[in-house]
């Protein structure tokens, strides 16, 4: 070309949550059915959508009003219903101008990122969620700054850490929190998220809670709203339809914004992405529309409640079968449908391997391996070759532990057994070989 294309830092720009499908589907074409454990997809694993939620879709789309556009920020009816949800929960009061509707999550992330200046930076978990962890290093040019979550602590951040690389990085202007966590099915305590306003008070920084899973707690837990312990701090909540419907192809998420006017500079960025969405003109109207509706309808507080109950069943079946294999830190799941496996310091070895007797395998596999590769990417590649099982590696979420990502979605309770006692015997086989 005649000139650069790229501006530093979109290389960072990785989401090998899809980029594993590229493997896997190479598999799939020597005839393999592939166990997908990759992507946060209820509807693949064999999610069946109640007719009464079909029937509210439906009606809609026989409604003229649905195939026209929104108002910019989204529609008013569904922003009031959302705004009185938030404020039931006596925290930081908003009203449905401080809610401003995107074309999923996705989209939100990447506008909130577009719009700040290079030099500032959100700081975020890791192991991070790639959609967040790529758009700040791509905003940035540069990698994305994290703290740690700890796999010894039960995925709980290391607060210290945190606190010191906010203290002494003035460029940190805001901090991410992801609760429920994805990809570790953390779900922060309370005290823990007013250990995020202290340092934020401290800093005077921005906090930003991706919550999407919020509803999506098991085993006891429930999950604490950032709206509840902020005070008068500025912040900015993620949330969507995509898995607690569970509706992904909808693409329909929507920012809160608290504490708009707490801040100048605050209240000029909240400006700033609600003009964004004006010069698109809007978002897709017919998923808003449908919010009210399914929540409010009688049968979604026990359609809900039942969901969840199955997902922490799946946690503790889980929990059994990779709880006992060694060289292993397994924790339990608490919230969001995701467990994040680490491998013990050491356990990995180059040398490793699992049995693999097709040919073409074989050389499908030997064709993916590189000598500097993550040592979890080359077992990741092991397992989709020799069992035909696709999770992701952890070093692709911005960590350096070494590990796999897998869902706890398989509907059919059999076939989740049967995916993780498999599963479970190739991470003993490997680490024995």
């Amino acid at each position: 070309m005649r000139n650069l294309l790229l501006r530093p830092g979109a290389e960072e720009l990785s989401y090998e949550i899809r980029g594993i499908v590229k493997k896997a589907r190479e598999i799939e074409a020597l005839g393999y059915p592939i166990t997908w454990e990759n992507i946060g997809d209820p509807i693949q694993k064999n999610n069946i959508i109640p007719s009464w939620m079909k029937g509210i879709v439906s009606e809609l789309v026989l409604d003229n009003k649905t195939y026209g556009y929104a108002d910019s920020k989204g529609v008013l009816e569904t922003r009031k219903f959302l705004a009185n949800i938030s404020n039931e929960k006596n925290g930081a009061q908003i009203t449905a101008d401080d809610i401003l509707f995107f074309n999923g999550l996705g989209d939100a992330i990447a506008k909130l990122y577009q719009f700040l200046i290079p030099t500032a930076r959100i700081i975020g978990p890791s192991p991070a969620y790639s959609t967040h962890s790529s758009a700040e290093a791509a905003h940035a040019n540069t990698a994305p700054i994290t703290y740690r979550l700890d796999p010894d602590n039960q995925w709980l951040p290391d607060m210290e850490d945190l606190y010191n690389k906010v203290k002494y990085n003035p460029s940190v202007i805001g901090i991410l929190i992801i609760n429920p966590d994805n990809p570790t099915g953390m779900v922060y305590p309370e005290e823990v998220l007013r250990g995020f306003v202290k340092i934020a008070n401290e800093f005077n920084l921005l906090l930003i809670a991706d919550e999407i899973y919020q509803n999506i707690t098991y085993n006891g837990v429930k999950a604490i709203s950032l709206a509840e312990v902020i005070g008068d701090r500025p912040a900015i909540s993620l949330k969507g339809i995509s898995k607690e419907f569970p509706w992904p192809g909808s693409r329909c998420g929507w920012m809160e914004f608290y504490n708009r006017n707490s801040s100048k500079e605050f209240a000029k960025l909240c400006q700033t992405l609600e003009n964004a969405k004006m010069i698109e003109v809007c978002s897709t109207i017919l998923p808003q529309l449908s919010i009210p509706k399914i929540m409010q309808h009688p049968e979604y507080p026990a359609y809900r409640a039942a969901e969840n109950e199955k997902i922490g069943n799946r946690s503790r079946i889980m929990a059994e079968i990779m709880g006992k294999i060694p060289g292993i830190k397994f924790n339990p799941t608490k919230g969001a449908f995701y467990n994040t496996i680490v491998f013990e310091e050491g356990a990995l070895k180059p040398t490793q391997t699992l049995r693999i007797e097709n040919k073409a395998l074989k050389e499908k596999l030997e064709s993916w391996l590189e000598p500097d590769m993550p040592l979890d990417k080359r077992f990741v590649y092991y397992l989709l070759a020799a069992k035909h099982i696709c999770v992701v590696p952890i070093s692709s979420f911005c960590s350096d532990l070494r590990g796999f990502r897998v869902t706890l979605l398989e509907e059919d309770e059999s076939t989740f057994r049967q995916t993780f006692e498999r599963l479970g015997a190739a991470v003993d086989e490997y680490l024995n070989s």
